[in-house]
């Protein structure tokens, strides 16, 4: 009885290894590559699925989903002959389980390798500042190159996105001093300007007057014609042509010996200064023009002194202005 009982104890147990190799559970997002006898069949998508145990194999599982994948930095030169160490990170997923298993060995060395070749090739015709400023540029060129290299793989790059560009230390040291530099530039022009505009904002202040202040109204000349006094309630005495040519004709000469110190008015209300003076062809005895030298003649001398007259009364009037009323138009030198 006990070599059969034994018996039943390995078929029972082969029985359970079949019925475990038969039974395949694939999780979501994920698929795997069945070979029989070392020859692909067929693709396991997610879900439970049966194969035949000990015929076919489940030669790899691949992940569906898109990978991150960081690569190490690598030393690219410019085309001003700089070296630069960049590191990529790129994004790709798998939308071919079998051409990701059989048309390449191993697809993410193989990215890698393609990354830093392209690399390699685009920073090349790039200068060191157009490759700090061309991330997006970079980017899209590698995304490009590795889309189309990657598609016969089964594989699609989402996206490559460059994590650093460091450049060398001496250079990293140049571009700092610079950037000093011209900050300070900056904040010297500043100062100079803010200075300049300072000093000219005062003398801007005293010579431009206020646009919006209030306007002062001019003040009329001190002995020039004033406005007619109203009659006051107060005075019942009618007023006549005669009244108002005396009151204005006192107002102005009261103005005038006013602004003269010197000038007092007399009781007729005319300023002294005003009055008429004796001429300088009256003053002179008449012994004088019978003196003059026989050349002269009457009409001459008649000349000289209206000139002289003239000038006197011009003289006077400078100092001693009139009103308006009491001007009058001199006859012009002949």
């Amino acid at each position: 009885m006990q070599p059969i009982i034994i018996v039943l104890i390995i078929l029972v147990v082969l029985v359970f290894i079949a019925l475990i190799k038969t039974i395949q559970v694939i999780p979501q997002a994920s698929a795997a590559i069945v070979e029989r006898f070392g020859r692909y069949t067929r693709t396991l998508n997610a879900g439970l699925n049966i194969v035949v145990p000990f015929i076919d194999s489940i030669r790899n599982r691949i992940d569906l989903r898109e990978q991150v994948v960081p690569f190490p930095p690598q030393p690219v030169i410019t085309q001003d002959n700089l070296v630069v160490n960049i590191d990529t990170v790129i994004y790709y997923q798998v939308t071919d389980a079998r051409a990701a298993t059989y048309e390449v060995a191993s697809y993410i060395q193989a990215i890698e390798q393609l990354t830093v070749t392209t690399l390699r090739n685009i920073i090349g015709g790039m200068d060191l500042e157009r490759t700090l400023t061309s991330r997006e540029e970079i980017n899209a060129a590698l995304r490009g190159v590795l889309d189309e290299a990657t598609g016969k793989w089964g594989i699609r790059v989402n996206r490559v996105e460059l994590k650093a560009i460091e450049p060398p230390t001496s250079i990293q040291d140049s571009m700092e001093k610079q950037m000093r530099a011209d900050r300070d530039k900056r904040a010297a022009i500043l100062t100079a300007e803010g200075i300049r505009q300072s000093r000219s904002s005062p003398r801007r202040a005293r010579s431009s007057p206020p646009s919006c202040g209030p306007r002062v109204r001019p003040r009329p000349p001190p002995c020039g014609p004033r406005a007619r006094p109203r009659p006051s309630a107060r005075s019942s005495r009618p007023s006549t042509p005669e009244t108002r040519t005396r009151s204005s004709s006192r107002t102005s000469t009261s103005r005038c010996c006013r602004r003269s110190p010197r000038a007092t008015p007399t009781s007729s209300g005319s300023c002294p200064a005003r009055s008429a003076t004796p001429s300088r062809a009256s003053a002179e005895p008449s012994g004088t023009s019978a003196a003059a030298s026989p050349a002269s003649t009457p009409e001459a001398t008649a000349a000289t002194a209206a000139t002289g007259e003239r000038r006197k009364r011009r003289r006077h009037a400078r100092f001693h202005p009139r009103p308006a009323m009491e001007r009058r138009e001199e006859p012009p030198v002949s």
